[in-house]
């Protein structure tokens, strides 16, 4: 089990800054999509030139030309980019086979899809390397979260690792833990701490054990 630092609310010093507290504990630092609206991919190349051990995503959130915008992510030194799992099959399947060309890989965000089990099922068939369960920010506002979307998709996806992301803290890991993800993301449980080296050090003890 792997842990990633989902960086939203930052510019490009700001986000270095914060990873360089926390390099040692995390696994994959996300530049979040509020980044890549504000900074660019230039955000992602920052990343990857200052933190070249770690794995960055990108979380461009394609709905579109899949391929295309994986190529420039690719470019820009994204290990992993998000496309959602809402968009066209052609879409993912563009992604796919672009990423496979450059040696990244693919994460489909299923944030907003309505059937979870059965597109689940069709999107691991396509040969993505995440699939991802996801409370979006509006969600969590509505007290949602996504443990038992992961506990559906964990019972069809046969190829892919599964990721769960939205509104995880200190006190809800071990429940999400229990649900056995490959991948844990976590934002705001890790940024909005002042000591977050503690948090982040706490919550990677815990993903290893799991």
């Amino acid at each position: 089990m792997k842990l990633q630092l989902a960086l939203d609310l930052v510019n490009i010093p700001e986000a270095l800054e914060l990873v360089k507290e926390v390099e040692a504990h995390i696994d994959i630092v996300e530049i979040g999509t509020p980044i890549v609206i504000n900074e660019g991919l230039h955000a992602v190349k920052a990343m990857k030139e200052h933190f070249p051990n770690l794995q960055v995503l990108a979380d461009l959130k394609i709905m579109d030309a899949g391929g295309y915008e994986v190529m420039k992510a690719s470019e820009a030194g994204a290990d992993i980019i998000t496309v959602l799992g809402v968009s066209d099959d052609s879409t993912i399947q563009g992604a796919v086979a672009e990423a496979k060309k450059q040696g990244r890989q693919v994460m489909v965000d299923m944030i907003n899809v309505k059937n979870m089990e059965q597109r689940a099922q069709e999107i691991d068939a396509m040969g993505v390397d995440y699939i991802c369960v996801h409370s979006g920010y509006d969600h969590q506002a509505a007290g949602k979260n996504s443990f038992e979307e992961l506990n559906a998709i964990k019972r069809v996806v046969k190829q892919a690792k599964t990721a769960i992301a939205g509104g995880i803290k200190l006190d809800t890991l071990p429940e999400v833990i229990q649900a056995n993800p490959d991948l844990v993301i976590v934002g705001g449980g890790i940024t909005s701490h002042t000591d977050k080296q503690a948090v982040a050090a706490q919550m990677q003890q815990l993903v290893q054990q799991g």
